[in-house]
């Protein structure tokens, strides 16, 4: 299974769909809220220098914003 961290907002109407389709797809995840955690959300503009959420982490491959066709490619979905 791959390791996967969304960093997130809990307004975020992106964020919410990237969660639905692992859900959906019985993908575990580990989520990180940028809007109350700061380490993470240092973590997450230091490796990325973006400042917008989502941001996906798949095994150390960051995606910006929620790329469902990048996503399943990564995960080998069809």
């Amino acid at each position: 299974m791959p390791n996967i961290t969304i960093y997130s907002t809990p307004t975020c109407g992106y964020c919410k769909m990237a969660k639905a389709f692992f859900k959906e797809n019985n993908i575990a995840y580990e989520e990180k809220d940028v809007a109350v955690d700061l380490a993470a959300r240092k973590e997450m503009v230091d490796k990325t220098n973006q400042m917008g959420v989502p941001v996906i982490n798949i095994d150390g491959t960051y995606i910006i914003g929620f790329d469902k066709t990048q996503i399943k490619k990564l995960l080998g979905i069809a």
